[in-house]
């Protein structure tokens, strides 16, 4: 089992092309020979896959068939490598085939041969995936799809290649205890990467791969025939080649400065690997190459040359025709950048050679580019020619493979995306109500939980059509069902944005209310009911009235979903036994019915309708809504009486002047120079000190944006065009204001005049791009200067904007000059300037870019005019 000395030696064998050496080591551990299918194992008529020690037989198997068939010319998949007119080996007709009728090719065809070989190897592959699969051992299985890539590879199968690489990616988990298993797995996931041309992740994965060599020797974590210098080596030695392989690339592409860095860590790295290795190692050569290559790319040719000739003399003795390669390589292109032409030629031909032969696409690659430049600076094109047809071959052939792996991504992107569409339909089926398309009641209970676990405090009301029975009755089911959807539009229209509507079954409804009190919950469906006690129905084809019911309840700590809907719920039939048509809530401190929500001198119900729970407004605010509760409200009754309604035990204190509402303005967070910690900590100090108002930032970066809103959930209002958030209920608009933006240029400041104008409490229209000749829209439809109580002109290369709205239109206007324009506008100076000095009686100017002063200027206006 890997990385084992004799899965390594096997390992090694292989990568060099030592077939018969490879075939021998095999059979020590396997005795069948691996041109037979094994019939001991019965794996064609058995379910249960072979045990993991037989997996990786099996896989060192079918690499030793994959390279016999490469030797002879033929893949896995059939294509000729380097006989084009011979007949490609058809395989995808099925293995069975291909076993159980051998003899139907005449005798000597090596087709035959090669047919069976490669059906046996697609067998074992399958075979040793299969038990792969079966382990709970994520990094085997990792380690088995990795090894399985590399075959893929080798094959010329590179979507199957890549398929497999993914996978043994999605189970290297960064938490895997280190060890010799996963250092191998990485380098061979590393070096599958790179065969892919995927060299920034391969570069990731063989990083991964050292740190953990070197975790696994300082933790003492490998077995006693391990040696941890050695395996940190290998790791060093394989990381230092990829570095220099992509200085390399690099230097091709003329970028010498960004190579440098990389055969610097080359350098160091191959260094590193010397000093560890013992002097006898194995690795010692591989290291000494990648050095010298580093010296290579570093300008130090007369220092590369030496060590490059003895590894490749060393090399050449132990036949390591993979290292050979790579050290002829090094040491011709050390040769050809020291002006030895005849010396590089003669090595970089033996590279290419030894490249072909042993199917190794990368250095072949290379030394067909270093033949090309060789010649190409010898001024000999007739020796460049047959080296740059050949190199511009290949490399079609890379373009092949791209076009393909190209419609293969196309293919699963847009299955991904089906998938996820079908999925996005599922769930909306899945919580969504047909009928009034609101979420449905296995949202709400969902989105409850959710909230409750949070910690959050929301308040819940439980909404019943009064006498739905009767309703449907007098206009039929289909009457009935358009009842419903106008209630649910009502519902919708009188909740703020951070509120959910849902339909729990039936005639009930439930409304979830964030950070909200129940007073403030009362405030807002008071409104609700009266909308619909007042719609039209006549209109709608219903003669009989409709009201509704509600319930309420604030969460209390310690409150589950079922305590607080049947709360809320048992306020709700309080509510309907005093006569329906009312709001009823339960006190948000002591969860029992608040004094005011049936008065003792309320008369009793009769056949005409039924009085209504009084609710006191605001003088802020005539038609109620949250805005409520910033006002004084009513002292309680002198000596805790507990209700209006009894007399009093002792004289009633003399009436006072009316107190002054304290403002409802949002508390203002500034970002600039704040970090997102900073921020947050300024929020969440400002929701405690006044949790009915929301806590504005503004001049945010965009991950402090992120942040409130993930900290926050449902109760943030971004705009990231403003740079501003809004935390916490944003009031109710009264009042209009219209900011008008002069140009593109000037948009992010309009756009946080309008969020703090909003956020602040008014409603707002933005109108972009209205400057120049783009004012006409303007002067042809007056309704967004006649019916806003209040205009921000927003401009800076266009600042005469606001004189020229100002005579269009006797509104208020804040003129708000930017710093965008001219370079001679001074940072937005001459645009100050020309609005200071505009004759048009008026406008009122703010600073330079300063959106946010002007919004709550506006709304102030807007809010005072619209009382």
């Amino acid at each position: 089992m890997p990385p084992g000395a004799l899965h390594q030696r096997v390992s090694a064998a292989l990568a060099n092309w030592q077939l018969d050496d490879a075939e021998h080591l095999l059979s020590v551990v396997d005795l069948s020979s691996p041109y037979e299918p094994d019939d001991r194992e019965g794996r064609a008529g058995r379910d249960d896959p072979p045990s993991l020690g037989r997996a990786w037989a099996d896989t060192l198997r079918a690499e030793l068939l994959v390279r016999r068939l490469r030797v002879a010319g033929f893949s896995v998949v059939g294509e000729p490598i380097d006989a084009p007119a011979t007949e490609s080996l058809d395989l995808h007709a099925g293995v069975a085939g291909l076993l159980d009728h051998p003899g139907e090719r005449p005798d000597g065809d090596p087709r035959s041969a090669s047919a069976s070989h490669a059906a046996l190897a697609i067998a074992l592959v399958r075979s040793a995936k299969a038990a792969f699969d079966a382990s709970d051992d994520d990094l085997q299985r990792a380690a088995g799809l990795a090894r399985h890539a590399r075959i893929e590879l080798l094959s010329r199968r590179v979507d199957a290649a890549m398929d497999e690489a993914v996978e043994a990616a999605s189970l290297l988990d960064s938490d895997l205890p280190p060890g010799a298993l996963l250092v191998d797995t990485l380098g061979t996931l590393a070096g599958v990467l790179a065969d892919l041309e995927l060299m920034p992740l391969a570069l990731d994965y063989q990083r991964r791969a050292l740190e953990a060599a070197t975790a696994a020797a300082e933790q003492g974590l490998l077995d006693d025939d391990e040696h941890p210098e050695v395996l940190a080596a290998r790791a060093a030695t394989c990381l230092a080649e990829l570095c220099a392989e992509l200085g390399e690339a690099l230097l091709d592409d003329g970028d010498p400065a960004s190579a440098a860095p990389h055969f610097a860590e080359a350098r160091r790295l191959a260094e590193q690997a010397l000093a560890q290795l013992p002097p006898d190692a194995e690795g010692i050569v591989a290291a000494q190459v990648v050095h010298g290559w580093a010296l290579v790319g570093l300008g130090e040719h007369a220092a590369a040359s030496g060590p490059l000739r003895a590894a490749v003399r060393v090399s050449s003795a132990t036949g390591d025709r993979a290292l050979l390669a790579s050290a002829e390589l090094a040491l011709g292109r050390a040769l050809r950048r020291q002006g030895d032409g005849r010396g590089a030629d003669e090595q970089l031909a033996k590279a290419l050679a030894l490249a072909t032969e042993h199917g190794l696409p990368r250095l072949r690659r290379a030394a067909l580019r270093e033949l090309c430049t060789l010649h190409a600076e010898l001024d000999d094109a007739g020796r460049a020619l047959p080296y740059l047809q050949a190199y511009l071959a290949d490399e079609l052939e890379r373009v092949d493979e791209r076009r393909t792996r190209w419609v293969e991504l196309f293919g699963r992107r847009k299955s991904l995306l089906e998938n996820e569409r079908a999925a996005g339909q599922l769930r909306r089926q899945a919580y969504e109500d047909p009928l009034t398309h609101l979420p449905n009641r296995r949202y709400a209970e969902a989105r409850l939980d959710g909230l409750l676990s949070a910690g959050t405090t929301p308040a819940l009301a439980v909404v019943d059509v009064d006498r739905f029975k009767s309703i449907n009755d007098a206009v039929g089911h289909p009457g009935g069902d358009a009842v419903l959807r106008t209630v649910a539009e009502l519902l919708l229209a009188g909740c703020r944005d951070t509120d959910e509507v849902c339909r729990w079954a039936g005639d009930e409804f439930v409304v979830l209310l964030p950070d909200t009190t129940a007073e403030q919950a009362e405030h807002a469906l008071e409104r609700i009911r009266r909308a619909v006690a007042a719609h039209d129905w006549a209109a709608d084809g219903v003669t009989v009235p409709v009201t509704i019911s509600v319930g309420i309840a604030s969460a209390t700590r310690g409150d589950d979903r079922r305590t607080l809907f049947a709360a809320a719920d048992g306020v709700l039939y309080d509510a309907k036994r005093s006569g329906r048509d009312r709001v009823v809530r339960l006190s948000a401190l002591t969860q029992t019915r608040a004094p005011d929500a049936a008065p003792p001198d309320t008369p009793a119900p009769t056949a005409g309708p039924s009085p209504r729970v009084t609710v006191r407004t605001s003088p802020l605010d005539p038609v109620g809504g949250f805005a409520a509760l910033l006002a004084d409200r009513s002292p309680d009754p002198p000596l805790s009486t507990g209700s209006p309604a009894e007399p009093s035990l002792a004289p009633q204190p003399a009436p006072g002047p009316p107190g002054r509402p304290e403002p409802a303005e949002p508390d203002v967070i500034w970002g600039v120079n704040r970090s997102t910690e900073q921020v947050l900590a300024l929020v969440r100090e400002a929701r405690a000190e006044h949790p009915d108002r929301p806590a504005l930032v503004v001049r945010a970066t965009a991950d402090t944006l992120v942040a409130l809103a993930a900290a926050h959930d449902g109760s943030t209002t971004v705009d990231a065009v403003a740079m501003s958030a809004a935390v916490g209920p944003i009031p109710e608009p009264r009042g209009r204001v219209g900011v008008l933006c002069a140009g593109t240029a000037d948009a992010s400041v309009a756009a946080e005049a309008a969020f703090v104008a909003r956020v602040t409490g008014t409603e707002v229209v933005r109108v972009d791009d209205v400057g120049g000749s783009r004012l006409r829209p303007l002067l042809t439809d007056r309704t967004l200067l006649d019916d806003t109580d209040c205009l921000v002109v927003v401009a800076g290369l266009d600042a005469s904007l606001a004189a020229t709205v100002a005579a269009m239109t006797d509104v208020p206007i804040v003129a708000v000059p930017t710093s965008t324009g001219q370079p001679g506008s001074f940072g937005g100076f001459g645009a100050l300037l020309t609005m200071l000095n505009a004759a048009s009686p008026g406008v009122v100017v703010s600073t330079i870019d300063n959106g946010h002063a002007a919004g709550v200027f506006a709304a102030r206006i807007a809010r005072r005019t619209a009382r």
